[in-house]
């Protein structure tokens, strides 16, 4: 099918589609296989306020764009990887695969990252303590300040 003018409901496919990352390539593919239409990328392009090809967005399109994109980054629970649970669910089937198919240097290497990610290796939190467990002692100023004469000046 040759390219043509989108509907609104195509239309704000891509407009959602790009504000969530998609690349144009990507909208394009599945613009086709959900909707029989055919678009380049770079008319895809002229959805993104943020590309130079989309200056000239109707401003509709441009705040339901700036809208989507911060539901996007705002909420990462609607994205089921993001959970440590789905991660392990999915290493575990494919581990299970490896083995199956006598791949063992394949199920050793899911074994381990799902060790790390059990073991909090893809976290940003860290628990230090001192010896023992024990807190660690009260910081001390390596900077010690002292009041210089003011040598007659004043």
């Amino acid at each position: 099918m040759a390219e043509r003018k989108l509907t609104h409901e195509q239309q704000t496919f891509v407009v959602q589609s790009l504000a969530c990352f998609d690349s144009p390539s990507v909208v394009a593919a599945a613009l086709k296989k959900d909707y029989a239409v055919t678009l380049t990328p770079q008319a895809i392009e002229a959805y993104d306020p943020n590309k130079k090809a989309g200056a000239r967005l109707a401003a509709k399109w441009k705040m339901l764009f700036e809208e989507t994109r911060k539901t996007f980054l705002e909420d990462t629970a609607s994205i089921a990887i993001s959970h440590r649970a789905v991660r392990l669910r999915a290493l575990q089937r494919m581990a299970d695969k490896a083995e199956t198919q006598g791949n063992m240097v394949l199920a050793s290497s899911l074994l381990k990252q799902a060790a790390e990610e059990v073991g909090g290796a893809y976290t940003n939190r860290r628990e230090i303590t001192g010896k023992d467990g024990k807190d660690l002692p009260a910081p001390v100023s390596p900077v010690t300040i002292f009041q210089l004469p003011d040598n007659g000046r004043g």
